[in-house]
């Protein structure tokens, strides 16, 4: 069999984002790969007939990331087919064409243009569409010679700068042509529910200042064009938001009197009549959204969807992403799917369809839990894949810990291996069983790999995933734990040739590790963060993150944010550590990374550090295909100088 390398990625198929037809005879779906050729990701629209029980590929362009159903049962997607639009995209104009095309297949016909810069499109019942269009208040008087900041955040991850830009809600007439906007020029418009003629949005109403940290919920008439606030901006925080009938929403939020979002979201009721929000169910995970951790997907797609008064979301509840139905009696069903991780799914009156990583498999259609789609089953058959082994233990602290051990591809008994602990970011994610690519990689380089969910992690509940000022500590203490146990169930292991790696809050942790242990003999170090007082004022969520995640922020406790600091303790790193930062990474900005960097180089500690450019945050996940290859080439390279 072959073995799995650096640039295997390249040979998947990202399944994603499937919705039925309005006649509920087809399935869309997205395909997307990686193309190193040109360096970037090319994507498809297929849909799957229910009655032929058939795939097929609807476009060919590369260029179909997004789209929508229309109520005549065909599909809309935006694209920049015609040399018309693309000139004027490359000149700056705000415009975009859309393009339409049966399920039946035939070519995609040019259908509209709108002069705007529109991100995604849902379909409305009467017809029109409602769009989500990008649209910078300081266009007309930017200059390319340097930028303006006058407000926060400035930036956004994967976003670039994002001072006086908003993203609006707008409704557009085809027949019309007509564009109108929801609301002004200076709000920001978020997630969005529709029943009927009302359509329920949230939003920031902000200008010129600090983002609010609490959205408002507004209720917009698709017929009559008024607007009414339903819950006021800062009032409290709010999740995911959905219209169950024309009288009342659900939605996700937090008592207003708990000011520490690191607590979990429950289920309120929100009474379109008096605006009343009164609490419907308690709730201890995750409402919307699933945070299973992969480097072997890409694409989105539906999180949560209101059908006859029942509400289907996706949780993690302990080490998977579950969809889950809340019936209109108030009752939670267990898991409707099978898989690890459900990533987005859709239902209809008669059917679910969800897209999700079962097994060791890449993301795939499973229609009512039947695989429909088999874009990636021949890996099975073609490359060497290691099972993660699980098992639970107790921690010191007394709280059980959920782990997994990958073996060598080539595992021997009798031969001893070197090993790469992996520490997922978050911290509020989880690591389960999973296909993940770089890890089946390093197991193919003939290490073992081991990998687990400390406390501060997702699917456990507030008390398990609540680390609020304690950075360093409890998680710490846990994965110091757990590599024990590993040692000792797996004697295999050279416990002197055991390295560490993780991104993000991994990245964090691989700091604070090589500053408080020699045990680890090479470590790399990820799109990190190595100061809490530096990251509150130049992270796109600095700002908000500190204050629920820190105990403190520089106003009021700097200390404690310097003591949950690795920078503060890089004096001590004797670890070769290999750091791996983007440029544009405004997440974890690369100023964290440089200064770990440095410090560590100060201790004539054998250091490297790897700046990409034009990457930002998710450079593991979905940076460009040549650069994803560089980045594992140099950590497998950094690996093997100072574990084999």
């Amino acid at each position: 069999m072959k073995k799995i390398e650096v640039d295997t990625f390249l040979s998947f198929q990202f399944v994603s984002n499937p919705t039925f037809s309005p006649d509920g005879a087809y399935i869309a779906f997205v395909v997307s790969t990686a193309d190193r050729a040109e360096n970037a990701y090319k994507a498809n629209l297929y849909v799957y007939d229910l009655n032929a029980k058939k795939t097929l590929k609807l476009t060919n362009g590369g260029d179909a990331k997004t789209y929508a159903w229309t109520k005549d049962n065909t599909l809309l997607f935006p694209a920049a087919r015609s040399s018309e639009i693309k000139k004027k995209q490359e000149s700056g104009e705000a415009v975009t064409g859309f393009y339409e095309i049966s399920p039946r297949g035939g070519e995609a016909l040019e259908a509209f243009t709108v002069p705007a810069k529109a991100t995604a499109v849902k379909a409305l019942p009467d017809g029109r569409f409602l769009l989500t269009i990008n649209q910078d208040n300081y266009k007309d008087t930017r200059k390319k010679s340097y930028e303006v900041f006058d407000e926060l955040p400035f930036w956004g991850n994967g976003l670039g700068y994002t001072n006086a830009k908003r993203n609006r809600l707008a409704i557009y007439n085809r027949e019309t042509e007509n564009l109108t906007y929801i609301a002004d020029d200076w709000t920001d418009c978020m997630e969005s529910s529709v029943f009927g003629d009302l359509l329920l949005y949230k939003a920031y109403p902000w200008k010129q200042s600090v983002r609010s940290l609490n959205a408002g919920i507004y209720l917009y008439n698709l017929k009559t064009g008024e607007t009414q606030t339903m819950v006021e901006p800062e009032t409290m925080y709010t999740g995911a938001i959905e219209l169950l009938n024309e009288n009342e929403a659900l939605v996700a939020a937090l008592d207003p009197g708990y000011k520490d979002h690191t607590k979990y979201c429950e289920f309120y009721k929100l009474n379109l009549r008096d605006k009343s929000l009164t609490h419907y169910l308690p709730y201890d995970a995750s409402i919307g959204s699933g945070s299973v951790g992969s480097d072997a997907r890409y694409g989105a797609g539906r999180g949560h969807k209101a059908l006859n008064g029942d509400f289907y979301f996706i949780s993690t509840v302990d080490d998977f992403a579950w969809l889950r139905k809340l019936s209109s009696n108030g009752t939670i069903s267990d898991s409707l799917t099978k898989g690890s991780s459900c990533d987005s799914f859709d239902v209809n009156e008669e059917h679910l369809v969800s897209c999700e990583l079962q097994g060791l498999k890449l993301a795939e259609l499973y229609l009512d839990g039947q695989q429909i789609t088999h874009f990636n089953d021949h890996l099975a058959e073609e490359y060497s894949i290691s099972t993660p082994e699980g098992f639970t233990f107790t921690a010191s602290d007394g709280y059980e810990i959920h782990g997994w051990v990958m073996k060598p591809a080539d595992y021997e008994e009798g031969v001893s291996y070197p090993a790469i602990l992996h520490i997922h970011g978050g911290p509020r994610t989880v690591f389960s069983d999973v296909f993940h690519h770089e890890m089946q990689m390093w197991a193919n380089a003939g290490y073992f790999v081991f990998y687990c969910n400390p406390r501060g992690s997702d699917g456990r509940g507030t008390d398990f995933g609540n680390i609020n000022g304690i950075y360093g500590t409890v998680d710490y203490q846990n994965l110091m734990d757990f590599t024990d146990e590993v040692l000792k169930r797996y004697p295999q292991i050279d416990a002197g040739r055991v390295g560490v790696a993780g991104g993000s809050y991994g990245g964090f942790m691989t700091n604070w590790i090589v500053g408080h242990t020699d045990r680890f003999a090479a470590g790399a170090s990820q799109r990190s963060i190595s100061n809490w007082v530096s990251f509150e004022h130049n992270s796109d969520i600095g700002h908000t993150f500190i204050l629920h995640n820190q105990g403190g922020t520089t106003r009021d406790n700097v200390e404690l944010l310097w003591e949950q600091s690795p920078l503060k303790y890089a004096e001590n790193c004797k670890t070769p550590t290999l750091f791996i930062h983007s440029d544009e990474d405004y997440r974890c900005y690369m100023a964290e990374g440089l200064a770990m960097y440095s410090a560590i180089m100060r201790n004539g500690c054998p250091s490297r550090l790897c700046l990409f450019h034009g990457e930002n945050h998710e450079l593991s996940r979905g940076g460009k295909p040549e650069n994803r290859i560089d980045r594992m080439t140099e950590i497998i390279s950094w690996m093997n100088t100072y574990l084999k």
